[in-house]
């Protein structure tokens, strides 16, 4: 039997250091976005500008939140995305850029943010859900939050807000900016993963696979190229030391756990993108950071994978060296298990999730509904939250979404029983206690 001691602990707000966009991610609202363009025809602009990833300047940018009005004259945007540009209509993701045109502007700290738009996922929250479950573990993820989008006067949509993942986000998140960021690549042709494998020595050979987001002047990608050498290299009998130089333990293996728990494939674990690696220079080692889990929730599939509410825990898809390795070796897979089995006690549980979904859905609904542009109706949106859904029609064909509430009912219980009655988590006759972050 399983025994746990949780043991919340709370910062004091007062004395707590603030970061860039604690006053629009730490709240509970929906902020409204006013983006003003000069000229008439700027939809047909932003739409030539996608292909090219070309930005559009001069853009006139409003922001309504709790704390008030704030006004930014020109700044740079453009469309984003690769299956999510398929939303029907002109309901598009896109990208701004604050700092870009004006130097040192800034929104409550913060110089780049994205706008998703909710493509496949009627409930609006997997996204959020999944990246604030992240956080509350201990990955590092991107603070999310809404907004109501208008452009030059007309109501655009309802939209997620992303945080950039730079060095404002390292800030916060690791506590230092110093290091090499990289980011996976897109893979949308399927032929370029960044799946960590060794493609030799030359920088060439992984430039289509991965993107250095900081330090570009000196553009050194000798720390990545020896990560993927050494984890490539790596025997089965000495991985496991591979491993511990170059991630902490702990905080990687909860990372993986949580990819498998939320059945969220696109990522590393299946199509190898959707993730950012920052070399830390304090700890000397490697930060595995989450980007993209709209997908989550088992939203994504592949063919051959079955019910993704009974993923198996160790799934992998082929040529994935570094999460392969670790399954494969019997210590790490029993470490990886534990950690499962810890986020399923503390947050992957009905108890826990349905009041993270539910509290969500109040905030959002009434947006929701006045939202005319969204992918699905309302009504999706209210059942989604509880259970499947069959939708069909357009590009996506008719297809079963599972439910929020009902996906974490039927996978915890699978895992319960597949992975955690049997994981023996008491050592030397002491109960472990697990200490969580509020």
């Amino acid at each position: 039997m399983r025994k746990f001691i949780y043991l919340a602990l709370f910062t004091p707000l007062f004395g707590m250091s603030q970061f860039a966009g604690d006053s629009l991610f730490n709240t509970t609202q929906v902020v409204r976005v006013d983006l003003t363009f000069n000229q008439l025809g700027f939809w047909d602009s932003l739409v030539a500008n996608y292909a090219t990833e070309t930005n559009m300047i001069a853009v006139g940018l409003q922001i309504t939140d709790i704390h008030g009005v704030h006004q930014m004259d020109s700044i740079e945007i453009r469309l984003k995305g690769n299956s999510s540009y398929g939303h029907p209509g002109n309901k598009k993701s896109f990208k701004i850029d604050i700092n870009k045109v004006v130097q040192g502007q800034n929104y409550v700290g913060l110089k780049k943010l994205n706008f998703n738009n909710g493509f496949k996922d009627p409930s609006f929250m997997r996204e959020k859900l999944f990246s604030d479950v992240c956080k509350a573990a201990g990955v590092p993820a991107p603070r999310i939050n809404y907004a109501n989008v208008y452009m030059n006067g007309t109501f655009w949509g309802f939209y997620t807000i992303v945080e950039q993942i730079d060095d404002q986000f390292l800030e916060w998140a690791i506590q230092e900016d110093a290091g090499n960021l990289f980011k996976a690549g897109d893979n949308s042709n399927g032929t370029t993963p960044a799946d960590l494998m060794n493609y030799g020595s030359a920088v060439a050979s992984y430039t289509n696979r991965y993107e250095l987001k900081t330090n570009t002047v000196s553009n050194d990608w000798t720390d990545l190229i020896t990560l993927i050498t050494d984890l490539n290299a790596a025997s089965t009998a000495n991985f496991e030391t591979t491993f511990n130089l170059n991630f902490d333990k702990t905080k990687y293996l909860k990372s993986l756990a949580l990819d498998n728990l939320f059945s969220s494939l696109d990522s590393y674990l299946n199509s190898a993108r959707n993730y950012y690696l920052y070399h830390n220079t304090v700890t000397t080692k490697w930060e595995w950071i989450k980007w993209d889990g709209n997908e989550a929730f088992g939203l994504y599939s592949s063919p051959g994978i079955g019910n993704l509410e009974n993923l198996a825990p160790n799934y992998i898809a082929a040529s994935r060296p570094l999460v392969s390795k670790v399954f494969a070796n019997s210590s790490l897979y029993e470490a990886y298990k534990t950690e499962m089995c810890s986020l399923m006690d503390s947050y992957f549980n009905s108890t826990y999730m349905n009041n993270l979904a539910t509290s969500v859905k109040n905030i959002i609904q009434t947006h929701v509904t006045n939202d005319g542009n969204k992918m699905y109706t309302t009504q999706n949106f209210i059942d989604n939250v509880e259970g499947n859904i069959s939708v069909s029609g357009g590009m996506m064909g008719t297809q079963t979404i599972f439910g929020l509430k009902s996906f974490v009912a039927n996978r915890s219980a699978y895992l319960e029983t597949a992975v955690c009655e049997n994981l023996a988590l008491v050592e030397n006759n002491q109960e472990k206690i697990q200490v969580y972050p509020n």
